[in-house]
């Protein structure tokens, strides 16, 4: 009796289901778009900006700065705004999806385009600087609006842990997925156009339609399972949320985490600062072709990809600590040999780059394989599980630390002299200055942040053992408050 019932109200309640395969795949699309978009600014947007349209080194680089900084700080506003969104047809995210989508393929693909007043107006490069700064401000203002609330989604779809987790599989897949389309859509683009500034507008235009179609994907595959949710949610009084000063106060006295924040920002600024400066180095240190850029790009985050599976089965058994100091070893040999390379030494290039995967990797999984670590011994200390103040702080600092990685870049090599170009008119000879520049900040700068990084990890407190004993007191905790 008692199992009929259980077995209609499965039937009657949809959330009870497990999620079917079309469900988790429309899902894991709505990952694809904003991956794409991310990978190819990373890459080239900087470059697009000195070598295509015309802007100095110094402003480009505060123009990239400037749209990061609001994006970090747009993300509180539009998750607070999402989660007091009420639709009983919709949910309280999809409307942010299906109304933002259009407007974020349409900023990210107008970052790509050089203003006809740009050719009128040589001598004055403020009203294209203010262009590029108003559009890149609010195509991060709509890359927000769509991936907060997608990434806000997953309990919405299910309760189930391991449901939650294969959730996240599908998801990870299109993240990553994306990110090596879109380098090889940008080997077939510049392969086959010639006309440097057309190749990027195709390659843009390619990449809007992607990340578009892939979003109203997600929306439409996932809609009924949100509807669902959305028809059983209990309107509850929600907990006071907890001002910010005092989650300051939270996260600053918790001594572990500020050694893992220290440890990401140096890994980040390391792999930003490299990602941006590639295709210069390419270009102007190798005397290689625009066209040549993706494939290095391709090495390095293929590698980076193979090497997480390696690297997560590595560190179970011979710990976080460890398998950090095995890949930043290699990515600093590289970082050496990128700095020493000369022109014709391109298979040694690649060689470099796959080294550089391979610590790559490492600065993505290692620190946010600690973060576990350091809330749960926060959970010991207050008897409280604050994921979201923890994990909010390492996305707010990512996004910082990527504006303050892109602005220096920038300006370094505006201080070196520099010459940028813009499109339809052949690449300037850069000065030896300018051209050490590009070598120091492929090689040197980030090597600094990666020792400072690995100074960090050989002092971070939490081991294996003390990981062990914090879970054993929670575990003994948790069997008081049950007897």
């Amino acid at each position: 009796m008692n199992d009929s019932a259980t077995d209609g109200d499965a039937q009657r309640d949809p959330l009870s289901q497990k999620l079917d395969f079309k469900t988790k795949l429309a899902y894991g699309a709505g990952d694809l778009g904003p991956a794409i978009t991310a990978n190819i600014s990373v890459f080239y947007l900087l470059f697009f900006f000195t070598n295509i349209a015309g802007i100095p080194a110094g402003l480009a680089g505060s123009i990239l700065m400037i749209s990061k900084i609001w994006d970090g700080i747009n993300d509180p506003l539009v998750g607070f705004l999402s989660d007091k969104t009420k639709s009983r047809r919709w949910g309280r995210r999809l409307p942010w999806m299906f109304y933002g989508a259009i407007p974020f393929g349409i900023f990210f693909f107008l970052q790509w385009i050089v203003p006809q007043f740009r050719a009128n107006q040589s001598d004055n490069i403020w009203p294209l600087f203010l262009y590029y700064v108003g559009i890149g401000v609010l195509s991060q203002s709509f890359f927000t609006v769509v991936n907060l609330p997608y990434t806000a989604m997953t309990p919405e779809l299910t309760q189930d842990y391991d449901e939650r987790t294969s959730l996240n599989t599908f998801r990870f897949t299109f993240s990553i997925g994306g990110s090596i389309l879109s380098l090889i859509l940008a080997q077939i683009v510049f392969s086959q156009i010639a006309d440097r500034q057309q190749r990027y507008l195709v390659l843009a235009a390619i990449c809007t339609v992607i990340s578009i179609l892939a979003l109203y994907w997600c929306i439409f595959g996932v809609r009924d399972r949100i509807r669902a949710f959305e028809a059983k949610r209990i309107q509850a009084e929600e907990p006071a949320s907890i001002p910010f000063l005092e989650q300051l106060k939270i996260v600053f006295s918790n001594r572990p985490f500020l050694f893992v924040i220290g440890i990401y920002l140096f890994s980040w600024l390391g792999v930003q600062i490299t990602a941006s400066i590639i295709p210069y180095f390419v270009v102007n240190c190798m005397g290689l072709k625009e066209s040549d850029v993706p494939t290095l790009l391709i090495a390095v985050q293929g590698t980076a990809l193979l090497m997480l599976f390696v690297w997560g089965a590595l560190s179970k058994k011979i710990g976080k600590k460890l398998v950090y100091f095995l890949g930043m070893s290699l990515w600093i040999i590289a970082a050496a040999g990128l700095f020493f390379l000369q022109p014709g030494q391109i298979i040694l290039m690649y060689v470099m780059a796959v080294m550089a995967g391979v610590g790559v990797s490492t600065a993505y999984l290692i620190p946010w394989s600690m973060i576990p670590d350091v809330i749960e011994l926060d959970e010991l200390q207050t008897g409280q599980r604050r994921e979201g103040i923890f994990y909010g702080f390492m996305v707010l600092l990512q996004k910082f630390g990527l504006a303050f990685g892109l602005f220096l870049v920038g300006n370094t090599l505006q201080a070196s002299g520099f010459k940028a170009s813009v499109a339809g008119s052949p690449l300037p000879i850069q000065p030896e200055s300018a051209l050490f520049a590009i070598r120091i900040a492929v090689g040197p700068i980030p090597t600094v942040c990666l020792i400072l990084g690995l100074v960090l990890t050989y002092f971070y407190p939490i081991t294996r053992e003390m990981h062990a004993e914090i879970m054993l007191k929670l575990k003994e905790r948790q069997e008081k408050k049950g007897s």
